[in-house]
């Protein structure tokens, strides 16, 4: 079968890069080589339209999939239904909204807060499985998962719209669809829970922080593919961006610890007495201390990597990561870093085989989450992977916000215009709303 490669950002970072949209200028809306009379997109949170720390109705009608339906009925494409919550308070937890906290030394300052509003309808489960989906992105869920026999009684966003939670597997849900045309996303969990817990995990488990084994990965994401393209369907297939990229891995700088020359002299003689003589701290910025299983304690280096679950008022005041170590579970160390990348590339040679051997749309996310690093325009609207100014991301620091996945429905849709020689419209990226101020 003959195979047509596509690495997205290799013709789309130029358009992105600059301040005017140039994706306007487009003929009559065409199908090409596709068929959108039934789209179904397979995913994780980010194909659920998960944002914020939460799922909630305006997520699901912002997600990305729902918008590249609304592109693909211009050229032929059927309904789209996804398993809509009734509200958007935050399901089943409250969604972050931007609110104003005091912290322990007195500042007032905008951060993510759970929601304050009165909880609404989708405070319940709203189970709603008697439905055939078009949007199947299940939150949580990994590649491991898909052949787990009754995955809907471990996942309640699974067992909101299996039609059968108890007795399902993923993969059957999923290939019960009989696309004619098909997104897949996934892979991005079987090693973002390492991430997350800043490497706690174990490597071929299947436990939340473990990384999948790559042949376990393989088998299953082979047979999804496999039978997905049974009924001659086209698609594209998704991989998996370097997660330490995203803002829960950079907002905290790793020099972030100030210190007065009088507090500096107090922790080198505190680490002195400790008999750690290589720490050794500065009058200004420092880099924080971590526990090390090898020397002890040490500073955290360059290519490492705080995660944004550490708790703020204790780096301010209470000495986490000057006085205090800190633990584990909040940074990344260099090894679990190569780790990471080395198993994201392993699943994602895994995800381009797949496109190869069918003869599909493979979609570069890596390099579409590189390119927001360097950061571009829409419209004179600045957007980069910077915590809560940047405009992408969520307050959840891992998912985007409407405008972010609006970017990445027009990539998918340049992905599909080049390869399957079709001519669909783009998004305005910058009539989603981002971030919300108070």
């Amino acid at each position: 079968m003959k195979f047509k490669y596509l690495v997205l950002i290799a013709s789309a970072a130029g358009l992105l890069s600059s301040c005017k949209n140039n994706f306007k200028s487009l003929d009559t809306p065409t199908a090409g080589e596709a068929d959108f009379s039934k789209y179904v997109a397979i995913g994780n949170s980010l194909t659920a339209g998960y944002a914020d720390n939460s799922l909630t109705r305006d997520g699901q009608e912002n997600s990305y999939p729902n918008m590249l339906s609304q592109q693909f009925k211009m050229v032929g494409g059927g309904n789209f239904v996804q398993p809509l919550l009734p509200g958007s308070y935050g399901w089943p937890s409250a969604k972050y909204t931007l609110g104003y906290q005091t912290d322990c030394k007195g500042v007032t300052a905008l951060g993510p807060i759970p929601n304050p509003a009165a909880a609404d309808t989708a405070g319940s489960s709203n189970r709603i499985g008697n439905i055939d989906y078009n949007n199947l992105g299940v939150p949580g869920i990994k590649v491991a998962h898909l052949g787990i026999n009754g995955y809907g009684v471990f996942n309640p966003y699974a067992a909101r719209f299996f039609r059968n939670p108890s007795l399902q597997t993923p993969l059957e849900v999923f290939l019960a669809q009989s696309p004619s045309f098909f997104t897949v996303w996934l892979g991005g969990n079987d090693v973002l829970g390492y991430a997350t817990s800043g490497g706690e995990g174990n490597i071929g488990g299947m436990g939340t922080a473990d990384i999948t084994h790559p042949e376990l990965f393989k088998t299953m994401y082979d047979s999804l593919v496999n039978n997905l393209v049974k009924g001659n369907a086209k698609g594209v297939l998704i991989n998996i961006p370097d997660v330490t990229s995203i803002p829960f891995f950079t907002t905290i700088d790793r020099n972030g610890a100030t210190v007065t020359a009088e507090e500096a002299n107090r922790l080198n003689q505190h680490y002195k007495d400790l008999g750690y003589n290589h720490i050794s701290f500065r009058e200004g910025k420092n880099a924080f201390v971590v526990e090390d299983d090898r020397v002890g304690v040490r500073h955290i280096e360059e290519g490492e990597f705080l995660l944004l679950t550490i708790p703020a008022n204790e780096l301010k005041c209470n000495g986490l990561g000057t006085m205090k170590p800190l633990p584990k579970r909040y940074f990344l160390d260099a090894k679990e870093v190569a780790t990471i990348r080395e198993y994201t590339a392993l699943f994602n040679q895994t995800i381009q085989d797949a496109a190869r051997k069918h003869g599909l749309a493979y979609m570069d996310a890596g390099a579409f989450m590189r390119s927001l690093s360097s950061g571009f325009a829409w419209d004179g609207i600045k957007y980069s992977p910077t915590f809560v100014t940047g405009g992408a991301f969520s307050l959840d620091g891992v998912h985007l916000t409407p405008r972010g996945y609006a970017l990445v429905a027009n990539q998918i849709i340049t992905t599909i215009n080049t390869y399957y020689k079709a001519n669909i419209p783009y998004h305005d990226v910058n009539k989603y709303p981002g971030i919300k101020f108070p």
